[in-house]
């Protein structure tokens, strides 16, 4: 089957990566073609799901939790329950594995109340879920702002630098957030794109006001661009969950190793019966036995290595199901 997406489609998607916010006319400058192609090519791609700038939160940033779920059900049940955890709006990457009666997902969790009443009260209890195995966040290795679009986009050193944004410096401290804040990250997490006309409505701030609150949520670490692509768009067509147990002192070296391997979309250390979560994405199952046989057999002191196929992704990063 032909591809609905072409080379140009796919420099558009790189370019937003580099810089989520990028005028269309500098897009358009740096791929050489005009601004109402790029802009068309940016609506057809947002309204199919293909691609979606969006404003990620840096879970730590706030003192929040990131964990990983593995939610063992019923065959006849996991359906219904995945649905019901991609409604929840602190969750994203709900998905159906091994064989349909597992769910994988990431949760957000603000404090140990949360915790506690998802983990400990809520989902032990939801009829025909037979376990759950959760996992907290220690360190990530590749993901939020980075992307696997990153990796394996084809555009030049030239191109990537005249896109790329400037550096914002990083300043440490707590950060404490008020009504205004939480409307604009809310906002920016369905469409990072949103012009500063539509976030200074929201907001009740002016246009200058939400710019500058922008850079400074950015400074402090909390706020980052991040993209939603369908992997599809690459010729992609399996994602595949590995957990793998490395001994504590090759922990860092064998994550790090992980994040430069382009098959990884995310990586990080974590706690539970594993120590080092990805995600990898192939073009397909001879990619995938590849890589594992390769790239992952060689990764130090890993002990035990577990994949989970991703048969049906029910939300992905966005706030919505899909």
């Amino acid at each position: 089957m032909e591809s609905d997406y072409d080379e140009l489609d796919r420099r558009l998607v790189h370019a937003l990566q580099i810089n989520g916010r990028a005028p269309f006319s500098l897009i358009a400058e740096v791929l050489g073609v005009s601004d109402r192609t790029i802009a068309r090519r940016y609506a057809r791609l947002r309204s199919t799901g293909a691609v979606r700038v969006l404003g990620g939160v840096d879970p730590a940033a706030l003192g929040a939790v990131l964990w990983f779920l593995r939610v063992r059900c019923a065959p006849t049940a996991s359906g219904a329950v995945a649905e019901a955890l991609a409604g929840r709006p602190d969750t994203s990457w709900v998905s159906l594995t091994s064989g349909g009666t597992e769910i994988t997902c990431t949760v957000r969790t603000e404090n140990e109340s949360d915790s506690e009443t998802l983990l400990l009260a809520k989902l032990p209890r939801t009829p025909r879920v037979e376990g759950v195995t959760a996992h907290s966040v220690l360190h990530a290795f590749y993901g939020g702002a980075d992307s696997f679009v990153a990796k394996i986009g084809s555009l030049d050193d030239e191109a990537i630098a005249r896109l790329r944004p400037p550096p914002v410096p990083y300043r440490p401290g707590p950060v404490r957030l008020d009504d205004g804040d939480r409307k604009l990250l809310a906002t920016l997490a369905t469409d990072g794109r949103a012009e500063l006309a539509r976030l200074a409505a929201v907001t009740g701030w002016s246009p200058t006001t939400v710019r500058r609150r922008m850079t400074e949520l950015r400074e402090r670490g909390v706020l980052y661009l991040d993209i939603d692509v369908d992997g599809s768009l690459f010729d992609i067509t399996t994602r595949t969950v590995l957990w793998l147990s490395v001994a504590p002192a090759y922990l860092e070296e064998a994550g790090t190793a992980l994040a430069g391997h382009p098959e990884i979309a995310f990586a990080a250390a974590t706690t539970g019966p594993t120590n080092l979560c990805a995600t990898a994405v192939c073009a397909d199952q001879r990619e995938l036995y590849r890589y594992l046989t390769t790239r992952v057999a060689a990764l130090p002191a890993i002990t035990h290595i577990e994949t989970a196929p991703v048969i049906k992704t029910v939300k992905r990063a966005a706030n919505r199901a899909r």
